[in-house]
């Protein structure tokens, strides 16, 4: 498989596919909300667009990085979110880079967001496809994110057959920047369990993939379901 790995300012094509790679923490919390039972996750463009979209669906779970705000229901935490009942519900999702990196690879005939909870499932789902070309797109710190990077490694590793050892993988996402940063409190909206549940190899059984899909009204819309590979 070639595997190239970019950060958002270095995409200048729709690749064939694409897995977007944000493990602190917005692929994590969306693979938490499915968990949780949310039905899709609606990914936002701004957070004005997250806040239209809850105001024309009021029964929806508008979800923001950092500190709570009104309009939002939800913060961008794992710990914060796994307690939650969303049986059914869609979600509302707009963070600083994972979502603004699926978003920038809308048009690829496959998009998979990851992270390291759901690392073997994306690497099964690329093999179960035949994917000879992926472009994992490091969203983190444009593209020097070295959580994003280790966890998008050890994907394409996977998911060309290997069976490497997690444990640098998971080290370098332990001694990343954004893990300081979060153990010590300095992002908001954040909880100390955090960095742990971020690093939780294969938490879940499932894939998660991102295709436009029409609102209500018509207009275009990026959704995130889970996704199982059917081996």
């Amino acid at each position: 498989m070639d595997a190239r790995f970019l950060g958002m300012p270095e995409l200048a094509e729709v690749p064939p596919v694409a897995v977007v790679v944000d493990v602190m923490r917005a692929y994590t919390v969306a693979a938490w909300a499915f968990a949780r039972g949310a039905e899709r996750i609606v990914l936002a463009a701004s957070l004005e667009e997250a806040l239209a979209l809850k105001e024309r669906h009021p029964d929806w779970v508008a979800l923001k990085d950092g500190a709570p705000a009104p309009g939002f229901d939800a913060v961008n935490s794992p710990a914060l979110l796994r307690g939650a009942d969303l049986a059914g519900r869609t979600v509302v999702q707009k963070t600083t880079a994972g979502t603004v990196g699926a978003l920038a690879v809308r048009d690829a005939p496959l998009v998979l967001c990851a992270s390291f909870v759901v690392a073997g499932a994306t690497a099964a789902v690329l093999r179960e496809r035949g994917c000879e070309s992926v472009t994992f797109v490091v969203t983190g710190e444009d593209g020097r994110a070295e959580e994003d990077l280790a966890c998008a490694e050890y994907v394409a590793l996977r998911a060309a057959g290997a069976a490497p050892d997690p444990a640098g993988f998971l080290r370098r996402g332990a001694e990343s920047r954004a893990a300081a940063e979060l153990a010590a409190g300095v992002r908001a909206g954040s909880h100390p369990e955090d960095v742990a549940l971020c690093l939780e190899l294969d938490r879940f059984p499932f894939a998660m993939a991102a295709t436009p899909e029409p609102a209500p009204d018509g207009s275009p819309l990026m959704v995130l379901r889970p996704y199982r590979p059917t081996a």
